[in-house]
């Protein structure tokens, strides 16, 4: 079910109708890269991570992680991560400290070495009772969840009112309807709980999602298919990712000469499923879309994520760096950093947009946005509020879960998942968890009205400002 802590952006677990496959989505392992003049074997040891609530044990003259899941009441045995070069970086970071960074994911992760590992970690029996699922699954949340407050949920109210429906004559259904019932009022996308097959049996599995939001069935996600096939030209259409007529990167050169490029995720655009694999797709995509004479001659570009599930963050960075020619910060990235107060993050990082080496599109850009815009769909777009000239953003707010998804385990098995990060603003120091980042023009999105009349009010508003530009 969970395969690594990797960082690699989850795609949206309601986007799916099986909630466990974007948590899997997300995390396409680890990789050490360069390890500075010490040498990997220097690396050896045990770390704490800031943030996380992970403990990390290097080992193998720094080849391999092993990973443990701790919170203030124990210890639970997490990932083995063989680090190769096409997965994450291991580096020293001055006296007693190393960075650690994953492939799919921006920003890096502070290590500071500890002696010994905690001794919860060392229990080769750790209790699986339900209470002590229950306050695992509590406690995780307690110590790493950010955004409580803004939900407004008192997560200790929360505790008080279920733990004493945990017995020991609880049963595992019972169980996972009250865990369910717990995080269920945080309508977070990013929140999840999985005990078994979620194709086999939905039941197995939740995910979060706004009260707004729509379920994007597979009825629906057809709908809209056709719509935009509609109203570009099938036939106009060039696929990538997953094959021609399910590619998950799709382009067409309009008549009115702007371009449409539609992203509907930033992961598994191979059978793959690596991020190596991931990013030479879309590369393959971009270099076939950009080319030298395309960005000098196309009126307007509408960038269209209005159904983007997520995925890889840096994927995400990669687009942004074909439509610039200067550096800029993107946005801040912060991770909570203390079990008692949610009000304190590791230091937050820059993370940079580099124009790419080879063909640019610096013309006018416009951002298709609405509430299935989701993790590394709204990374994305915010990875553009700081681009020269401004993008304009037609639609809806985007969703409002930006982080990673931190993937944990229980003892019972079961896996869930949470956020416990920020991506802020780099001009105002702002999250945008929550409410989303907000169009500049506010327009229907996929709605049934907008299906009925053949109409695609947001599309239609991208091309006319951007013909009205450069007209």
């Amino acid at each position: 079910m969970i395969t690594s802590t990797s960082g690699r952006r989850a795609a949206t677990l309601f986007l799916t109708t099986a909630v466990a496959l974007a948590t899997c989505a997300g995390a396409q392992g680890a990789v050490a890269g360069p390890l500075g003049g010490n040498g990997p074997a220097a690396l050896d040891g045990v770390w704490r991570v800031d943030g996380y609530g992970t403990v990390v044990s290097v080992e193998d003259g720094g080849r391999r992680m092993r990973e443990y899941e701790t919170t203030g009441i124990g210890c639970l045995p997490g990932d083995v991560t063989e680090l190769t070069p096409t997965t994450a970086t291991l580096e020293p970071a001055g006296p007693g400290r190393a960075r650690l960074g994953y492939a799919g994911s921006v920003g890096h992760r502070t290590l500071r070495r500890v002696a010994a590992l905690p001794a919860a970690c060392l229990d080769p029996q750790p209790a699986k009772d339900a209470r002590t699922v229950f306050d695992t699954f509590w406690r995780t949340y307690a110590e790493n969840y950010p955004f409580f407050a803004m939900k407004g949920v008192d997560w200790r109210a929360v505790r008080d009112r279920y733990r004493p429906q945990v017995t020991d004559r609880t049963t595992d259904d019972e169980l996972f309807a009250i865990l369910t019932k717990m995080i269920e009022p945080l309508h977070d996308g990013h929140t999840s709980l999985v005990r078994g097959d979620c194709r086999a049996a939905p039941g197995n599995c939740f995910g979060g999602h706004r009260t707004d939001t729509p379920f994007p069935t597979e009825e629906l996600v057809e709908k809209i298919d056709a719509s935009i096939a509609g109203q570009v030209g099938a036939d106009r259409l060039q696929k990538w990712g997953q094959g021609r007529g399910k590619g998950k990167i799709a382009f067409a050169e309009l008549p009115d000469g702007t371009g449409y490029l539609r992203l509907t995720g930033f992961v598994n655009y191979t059978d793959d499923r690596t991020f190596e694999a991931d990013a030479a797709e879309l590369d393959r995509a971009l270099d076939a879309v950009f080319t030298p004479q395309r960005v000098r001659d196309l009126r307007g570009l509408v960038l269209d994520l209005r159904l983007n599930g997520g995925g890889s963050d840096r994927l995400g960075l990669r687009v942004a760096e074909r439509l610039t020619d200067r550096p800029y910060t993107a946005y801040l990235k912060q991770a909570r950093n203390d079990p008692r107060d949610p009000g304190k993050f590791t230091p937050a990082e820059p993370v940079r947009v580099l124009p790419h080496r080879g063909a640019v599109y610096t013309g006018p850009v416009a951002v298709l946005t609405g509430r299935l815009t989701i993790s590394a769909g709204e990374t994305t777009t915010q990875a553009l509020t700081g681009r020269a000239p401004r993008v304009v953003r037609i639609g809806q707010n985007t969703n409002g879960s930006f982080s990673d998804v931190l993937e944990r385990r229980l003892p019972n098995g079961w896996g869930f998942g949470l956020p416990n990060e920020e991506f802020l603003d780099p001009a105002t120091g702002r999250s945008y968890d929550g409410d989303g980042i907000a169009p500049d023009v506010r327009v229907p999105v996929f709605t049934d009205e907008e299906f009925a009349a053949g109409r695609d009010s947001a599309l239609a508003e991208a091309r006319r400002r951007l013909t009205r530009r450069t007209g």
